[in-house]
């Protein structure tokens, strides 16, 4: 074959690869000849089909196969002999004049192909000691280990019927059946039997439960309520509903005793360790909300640290991504550009813009890891995998079983674990300083991370 480079600008580069008809022929010919002993063909004996009678029977099959081969060999020695670290999988141009794709897999002419391949841009990842975070801290309020005591507890409250009669109280817990209507009309999900709920437990649509208080047992009420703007289903959203609702048992809550026998039903000794391992879990995830702060400060920081080209298709494909989400999230939530305060134009820019800023910093972190021989190590794997599997109860072996079999989904898992060490890796080179805040400012969504 024979390599010119015919394009050198900027990421891209294009070459143009000619596989000589004789070269083809050659290849084609060892195909055939691997072919002979294998084949069965009525009316020859193993291993005596005449040559020329295989070309004419799997020739233009067997020379697309060497095409692809002989391509994918071109790929490689571009690739290598040209020390390119490339963006994407190269891409392959035939000629137009389909009279020479013919004649090459016929073995008897030439074929003139062009590969064009983006480069991943050379920076360099020195020093990151002038990278300035604050990394946020919170301490566990009591109250909220009183709070998440005290859901526990009504969780598994106990109740007790009420005395025929009994008017219905707040805290009380009503057995009903429902039919919800739109006018005349059932809808979808409107309907339920047997369902309990608990007087004030906002468990159901503003307005639903205040109108079944001081119900009894054996009532039948209209329930009449307003959907909220904001519900989920957007046919529902902002629309009146009546529902009829038949109060088929009111039972009144049990006493609650916080107590050591209250730890035992959670595996605990006494009260005390209980409201430890409480503590334990939450300081967890008040840690790990730290973290995601640190994270997002890191790369807000990285990304006004580097600046360079961006590999074109690796944008689009990002933004493509995005897009996709972006057009999904619009048809299920029933709204347009318009509704929020945009343009389909403005939004394709911010998002384009979103998708640079990842591409960007994905080659960051990727040349961070590269150069410092970062690793994800075979037990970090396994742990991983082991995770995911627990994540489906019964499935366990069923979900190892894909991903060791499937090397991109293990792909997949790998990246995250392999992001976070490199993370870890700068922000320990990092000037960070620690600040205590509160639970709520801990938590707090700024406008940068909700858009």
């Amino acid at each position: 074959m024979q390599v010119t480079e015919t394009l050198s600008q900027g990421l891209k580069r294009e070459y143009k690869v000619v596989f000589p008809a004789k070269d083809l022929a050659q290849r084609l010919d060892g195909q055939l000849a691997e072919m002979k002993d294998k084949v069965r063909i009525n009316g020859f004996r193993p291993g005596k089909v005449p040559s020329a009678h295989l070309k004419r029977l799997y020739g233009r099959s067997v020379m697309a196969d060497v095409l692809q081969a002989a391509i994918n060999e071109a790929n490689r020695k571009i690739i290598e002999d040209n020390s390119l670290k490339i963006a994407m999988e190269p891409k392959v141009d035939f000629p137009e004049n389909q009279a020479e794709v013919e004649a090459a897999l016929e073995a008897k002419g030439d074929l003139s192909i062009a590969v064009k391949i983006e480069v991943i841009p050379d920076f360099d990842v020195t020093s990151f000691a002038d990278v300035e975070i604050t990394r946020l801290k919170a301490d566990v309020p009591e109250e909220e280990i009183q709070q998440t005591i005290d859901r526990m507890a009504s969780q598994n409250r106990t109740y007790e019927t009420k005395a025929e009669g009994a008017a219905s109280e707040k805290g009380d817990k009503l057995t009903i059946d429902f039919v919800g209507k739109l006018g005349e009309e059932l809808f979808e999900g409107g309907t339920g039997a047997d369902i309990d709920l608990v007087l004030g437990s906002g468990q159901f649509i503003p307005g639903f439960e205040e109108q079944l208080m001081g119900a009894k047992a054996g009532d039948e009420r209209t329930v009449n309520v307003k959907f909220p703007e904001n519900y989920t289903a957007t046919n529902l959203a902002g629309r009146d509903a009546s529902f009829a609702v038949t109060v088929k048992a009111v039972a009144a809550p049990g006493e609650l005793k916080l107590d050591d026998e209250f730890a035992k039903q959670f595996g605990f000794d006494e009260l005390a360790k209980l409201k430890d391992a409480i503590k334990s879990n939450i300081e967890k995830d008040f840690i790990r909300a730290g973290r995601d702060k640190v994270k997002r400060s890191l790369l807000d920081a990285l990304d006004k640290k580097y600046s360079f080209e961006l590999p074109g298709g690796l944008v689009s494909q990002e933004f493509d991504g995005i897009w996709a989400q972006v057009e999904s999230g619009q048809k299920a939530g029933g709204k347009s550009f318009a509704e929020e305060g945009t343009t389909e134009e403005a939004a394709r820019l911010d998002y384009r813009k979103i998708a640079e800023r990842r591409v960007r910093l994905g080659l960051v972190l990727a040349e961070v890891g590269r150069v410092n021989e970062i690793q994800i190590t075979d037990d970090e794997m396994t742990q991983a995998l082991l995770e995911r599997a627990r994540q489906f109860p019964g499935q366990e072996k069923m979900v190892w079983d894909y991903y060791r079999n499937n090397r991109e989904a293990l792909n997949e898992l790998r990246a995250p674990l392999y992001e976070e060490k490199v993370v870890d890796h700068i922000v320990a080179q990092a000037k960070v300083t620690d600040q205590t805040v509160s639970k709520e400012e801990l938590f707090k969504v700024d406008e940068d991370e909700k858009a």
